[in-house]
């Protein structure tokens, strides 16, 4: 007879379970069988580690606590400690694995151009490297079988593979020139680029003209080219008659938004004349607090510098900023004609009023605006100076594709070429922060980073006001390739929330509706949106959201079917998402939340959704792409999810080096995703199928010892995972995962 699982907790073959303490008793041993065999205890010991779950022998029969006022105190701080993420949790620093770092200059082999000099902190000495540094950790490098070439040298933890005498690093000519010429990797930051960030040269043309129209209309109005519509025949439906979400002391003032459409493409003189002339008028309240945060100087103020540092100013400039220190509509126009991309109706009519100036007056004011020339080849187009329509824009065309959500710390490139390989259709980077891209950080940049395979790529970005999201947006349309643009509004920790962004837009609707608007206002490819049901547990506000998301131009929106207040606790809500979804038509709804097998998925399309979106599905199981589209639960062998471990780490030795920092980063990110890995539970020890995604595992002993060793919830065997593959770690290593599994309660 079967035995009954205990609520909560996922109903594994009664031959299989075993207790906490003959769990650990089996791994130490190393799949040793033991003699004696203790009696099973029932409840307590199928149940999770004592760290995840309330005390139940506190609490009485009728669920009062038993204990005193202390004891209650003590545990609600248990219990609230519990959820979300680890914070403080110990940071292992690049000189924590290396005393003695060998200098860049020496690994690319030009040790005597060392910009440093004398005062370069770090080795020039190979052999006195070479003495300090650690044993190998094997004797092939996948970079060196993989491309010819390991890029890391001497540094190289699998460095005897292609070092020779004198330690030379040897080439394989053959497949240098195999890969020679082919870019794998998309996406990065350009050190010239780079410079521009920090130093403010970078010019946002298109976001300043929306930004503009914003102050003109006092924070509600938008004369520039701000709204797209999926429909280019059909006007925009008025914003007055829709639901207007509560907010706090902000006005979405929809009147004013319908109003700017008919100024799209040629802003008013007037509201270009008011609102650059009037200096010393004060700006909206949200907008300067936003461009204090950035520490940005205003639009004037920075074209006047580069007008000053970098060309002549034209005669007519001069004269004008003479009288008024603000330059005319008119003169605006003609010498923004390119960036801004006016029509040619509006370049022919500025021409005229500045008595047609001729090309060199343009080009030296294209030079002053610090906009970086463009090499062009092929036949000459207009693209620069005519905007696209909304129905000219690139599709999003990924009808019951599956989606692959992107996920913080785990959805890194190495993870998603996994993914791929086992039929994920579309992938998202991680999710990154605008502000942060806005100043150049090498390592937020690093998150838009794209592989050769991922043919269906979009990047997330996460903030709070639209001038931000606006420049960001312009900045990644015009340096990185891209098939989407997602915004997160769905995000629920408190450090994004408590500033104002991820879900707390859902309750700022004025400025989630110019984020958006500007955001699309200057992409040349689609806007998307993810978001949750709401901020509050039994308070759904999503359904008056997403139609005004589709009013407002974005192309896509995935529906999260919880709440924030939810995390990723309780289930779903697949009948809230279907009823969303039908509310979105005609634009398309991704649902999200609990897929975990294909029944899971068919049940989710059947919700009339265009396609779904998964999560914490892929990282328990990434083969969860390849069981929805054969339709059948895959009982794979414990060898073969070794092999995909294999597989990520040698992905992670290409992405983050091969070096010990390299392959220490690749060990984190591995224990990371161990994480939820262990929370798989295989196929043939399962009483009924499928598992579900918010049922714990109990304690098990698998088939064979790895597939137990896998199985485990400690984070001493997640590190014998990695060192099975990245072999010892360093002294004194100690990791604490990122997320603390709360989805348990």
């Amino acid at each position: 007879m079967a035995a009954v699982a205990a609520p909560g907790v996922a109903p594994v073959r009664a031959r299989f379970l075993t207790s906490k303490e003959q769990f650990h008793a089996y791994l130490r041993a190393g799949g040793e069988e033991e003699e004696e065999k203790e009696e099973k205890k029932e409840e307590e010991q199928v149940s999770e580690p004592p760290a995840k779950r309330v005390k139940a022998e506190e609490l009485g029969q009728d669920g009062e606590s038993q204990g005193n006022a202390g004891e209650e105190e003590k545990e609600r701080q248990e219990k609230k400690r519990a959820r979300g993420q680890n914070k403080s949790r110990p940071c292992m620093k690049p000189n924590c694995y290396e005393q003695s770092r060998l200098c860049p200059s020496v690994t690319q082999g030009c040790a005597g151009q060392c910009h440093f000099g004398p005062r370069c902190r770090f080795l020039h000495d190979v052999s006195q490297y070479l003495a300090a540094k650690p044993a190998d950790l094997g004797q092939r490098c996948v970079l060196f079988d993989t491309f010819g070439r390991c890029p890391y040298g001497v540094t190289c933890r699998f460095g005897q593979a292609h070092l020779g005498d004198g330690h030379q690093n040897l080439v394989n000519a053959s497949l240098v020139q195999q890969w020679e010429g082919k870019l794998l990797v998309r996406n990065g930051l350009s050190k010239e680029l780079q410079q521009q960030l920090r130093k403010r040269k970078f010019s946002f043309h298109k976001a300043e003209e929306f930004l503009r129209g914003l102050r003109a209309g006092k924070g509600g109005k938008a004369t520039g080219s701000s709204t797209e519509v999926s429909n280019c025949t059909d006007p925009q439906e008025g914003l007055r008659d829709s639901p207007v979400l509560q907010e706090q002391g902000e006005d979405p003032r929809p009147e004013a938004l319908q109003g700017s459409r008919g100024a799209e493409d040629a802003p008013k003189s007037e509201a270009l004349q008011s609102s650059q002339r009037a200096e010393d008028a004060p700006k909206p309240e949200v907008l300067q607090s936003s461009q204090r945060a950035e520490d940005a100087p205003k639009p004037e103020a920075l074209q006047s510098s580069q007008r000053a540092e970098d060309a002549p100013e034209p005669e007519a400039l001069q004269n004008s900023q003479g009288a008024e220190d603000a330059a005319r509509p008119e003169v605006l126009q003609s010498s923004r004609g390119v960036e801004d991309a006016a029509r040619p109706e509006v370049l022919q009519s500025s021409r005229g009023a500045e008595d047609a100036p001729k090309p060199e007056v343009l080009q030296s004011s294209q030079k002053a605006e610090g906009a970086p020339s463009i090499p062009t080849l092929g036949p000459l187009t207009d693209e620069d100076i005519t905007k696209l329509r909304p129905c000219e824009k690139k599709k999003l065309d990924i009808q019951g594709k599956l989606y692959l959500a992107p996920l913080t710390t785990c959805g890194n490139l190495p993870f998603r070429r996994i993914c791929k390989a086992f039929g994920a259709d579309v992938t998202c980077g991680e999710m990154a922060v605008c502000t942060n891209l806005l100043q150049g950080q090498s390592s937020e940049w690093a998150l838009l980073k794209r592989h050769h395979t991922e043919d269906i790529f979009g990047v997330q970005l996460e903030g709070a006001f639209p001038d931000t999201m606006t420049k960001c947006a312009e900045l990644l349309n015009r340096t990185i390739d891209v098939d989407f643009v997602d915004i997160n509004v769905g995000c629920p920790i408190d450090l994004v929330y408590k500033k104002g962004g991820g879900c707390a837009l859902m309750t700022r609707s004025n400025k989630f509706e110019q984020i958006v608007r500007g955001m699309n206002s200057v992409l040349d490819v689609p806007l998307t949106v993810k978001i949750r049901t709401g901020v509050q547990e039994k308070v759904n506000v999503a359904h008056k959201i997403i139609p005004r998301i589709r009013e407002w131009g974005a192309s896509m929106v995935t529906l999260h079917g919880r709440s924030r207040e939810q995390r990723y606790t309780r289930s779903a809500d697949w009948a809230y998402i279907a009823e969303c979804a039908r509310l979105a038509s005609p634009m398309p709804l991704f649902g999200n939340g609990d897929i975990l097998s294909y029944e899971d998925a068919n049940r989710a399309m059947q919700m009339g959704v265009s396609g779904i979106m998964i999560a914490r599905g892929a990282l328990i199981k990434p083969w969860l792409f390849t069981e929805i589209k054969e339709q059948r639960h895959w009982d794979i062998s414990s060898r073969e999810r070794f092999d995909i471990l294999k597989d990520f780490t040698n992905y992670g030795l290409e992405h983050w080096g091969s070096d010990t920092q390299g392959v220490e980063k690749t060990r984190k990110f591995l224990l990371e995703w161990l994480s939820f890995l262990c929370r798989y539970i295989p196929v043939g020890l399962l009483e009924h199928l499928p598992q579900k995604i918010n049922e714990r595992p109990p304690y098990y002993l698998g088939r064979d010892y790895l597939e137990t060793l896998m199985a485990s919830q400690n984070v001493d065997d997640w590190i014998k995972i990695s060192e099975l593959l990245l072999g010892p770690v360093p002294p004194s290593f100690t990791f604490l995962p990122k997320h603390k599994a709360n989805s348990y309660r």
